[in-house]
């Protein structure tokens, strides 16, 4: 089992692999490895990390099977089945990292400022769901200077609704309060440059 720094500094190091093109042995699926995993996993890590399709987690961190525990929802949002997965994770596999893994331009942030621009009749029912646990990230910028820019309303907009979510995490479950307090279990969160392919982890304290 790793702590959870090391766990923090192999994803950083294996983003640095991604990032430079120079990927690792670790990120290989040999039928060796696939055999050994189907006995049982150990994940070093637990990623809640957004369902877009430009961001795989296994592959961003070059890592392989076995290693990674992933959660994937638009808007990397923390509802109720989400925190039930990660308190599964973290305690049965006894895993001592979280990542909330967000990214540039993210389209659940984009669709709820959108949302937020209309008329609640004209909003989308089929959104809401999302756009509900989006929305405490995004309303309060709606009402500061940086509205007027769009670009730069969603990048602060990204970083909030990540922080959010690490928030929930920390804060709203007692499994994981207690992991934390006892056991060193470490949620971060993290955001993914499309263009750079860099990650970039913040609120590791």
């Amino acid at each position: 089992m790793l702590v959870a720094r090391q766990a923090l500094q192999r994803l950083k190091d294996g983003n640095r692999r991604f990032v430079s093109e120079t990927l690792g042995s670790e990120a290989v699926a040999t039928p060796s490895r696939r055999r050994e995993v189907a006995a049982a996993q150990e994940p070093f890590a637990i990623i809640l990390g957004c369902s877009d399709s430009r961001v795989p987690a296994e592959i961003i961190f070059d890592q392989g099977l076995g290693d990674l525990f992933v959660i994937r929802v638009a808007g990397n949002i923390v509802a109720p089945s989400q925190v039930d997965s990660v308190e599964f994770a973290a305690g049965r596999y006894d895993t001592r990292l979280v990542v909330v893994l967000g990214h540039s331009s993210c389209g659940a942030i984009l669709a709820t400022i959108e949302e937020l621009d209309r008329a609640p009749d004209d909003q989308s029912r089929k959104l809401r769901s999302i756009v509900d646990r989006v929305r405490p990230s995004v309303e309060p910028l709606l009402g500061t200077p940086i509205a007027a820019d769009r670009d730069a309303l969603v990048r602060r907009a990204v970083r909030a609704n990540i922080r959010s979510s690490v928030s929930q995490l920390r804060h709203g479950s007692q499994l994981l309060e207690d992991m934390i307090r006892r056991k060193g279990l470490l949620v971060v969160g993290a955001e993914y440059n499309l263009d750079s392919g860099v990650v970039e982890f913040f609120d590791e304290d």
